[in-house]
């Protein structure tokens, strides 16, 4: 019997709740927009449409990597971030819901600081957060700082993607050696650095442990290293009122809200996720 987009697009939902995916119904058209080289307007207004064996057969391929812990993000190639798309490669995380709170903090200091503020996005991985920053807050200029080859690759690629070249800039950087000196006077430095303790690593869902970039999720013995070395060490980077805006790991804000106080920063501000778990956590250097 001849398959229409609609039946292909709920018998790939139906298999994936099938197999615990959470969010099975956008998986499954992500996957099928992406076999079908369709957008999301494209697919709807097909759906009545019949499909070819081919589709079919490479629409199951992509179905079967996914079963396999492969993250759909990865399989097609692409994700989006508080409105924007973003290429994603296994060089980078892929942006999530949680770290839309990180560049809203980000948006809201940028604005603040006017006409000509100058942001960095430390530990950028894709570029998301910098991008977000930059596209919605339209009078700052955006540096995106990453170690990682591949990754910078990626955070080129989308700031081309957004069409962000005039204000936004990609730099090669190590967050955990001291700022060079032609980084300085930020009025803000956004920063999701590897959080994970580097002990429970090997008991992250296998979409994660098997398909994610390593170098970004170790955060240390106790998931701490960046935090640290950071607070302490990139101040110099901020100008005076400046801001350093961090994501967090679930239980870990306390420990950050410390790290910044030792370190001189005050006006330290928690916020949480939309999950209600504390995530982003901040502080101002006034002298």
């Amino acid at each position: 019997m001849a398959t229409t987009y609609n039946n292909l697009f709920l018998d790939t939902r139906t298999r994936l709740r099938k197999a615990g995916v959470d969010n099975a119904q956008l998986e499954a058209r992500e996957i099928v927009c992406y076999a079908a080289d369709k957008s999301r307007e494209q697919l709807y207004r097909d759906m009545s449409l019949y499909v070819s064996a081919e589709l079919e057969r490479r629409v199951d391929e992509l179905v079967q990597r996914r079963l396999a812990g492969e993250p759909v993000a990865y399989i097609i190639g692409e994700w989006e971030f508080y409105g924007l798309p973003m290429d994603v490669s296994h060089d980078v995380l892929i942006p999530r819901m949680d770290t839309e709170v990180l560049a809203e903090r980000g948006i809201l200091k940028a604005r603040e600081s006017g006409e000509g503020a100058r942001v960095l996005d430390l530990c950028a991985g894709s570029g998301c957060v910098g991008l977000a920053v930059a596209a919605n807050a339209p009078q700052c200029r955006v540096v995106l700082g990453e170690l990682s080859e591949g990754a910078l690759r990626v955070c080129k690629q989308n700031v081309r993607r957004n069409e962000l070249n005039a204000r936004v800039t990609c730099l090669s950087v190590n967050a955990m050696e001291p700022p060079s000196s032609t980084l300085w006077d930020f009025d803000v430095i956004v920063c999701n650095p590897p959080y994970i303790p580097t002990g429970d690593i090997e008991n992250l869902d296998i979409s994660v442990r098997d398909y994610e970039p390593h170098m970004a999720l170790d955060g240390g013995e106790d998931g701490l290293d960046f935090y640290r070395f950071i607070a302490a060490k990139w101040k110099s980077a901020l100008r005076l009122g400046g801001t350093l805006i961090f994501e967090v790991g679930i239980g870990q804000a306390p420990q950050v809200e410390e790290i910044l106080a030792r370190n001189g920063f005050e006006d330290i501000k928690t916020t949480a996720d939309t999950q209600g778990i504390w995530r982003v956590v901040e502080g101002t250097i006034n002298s």
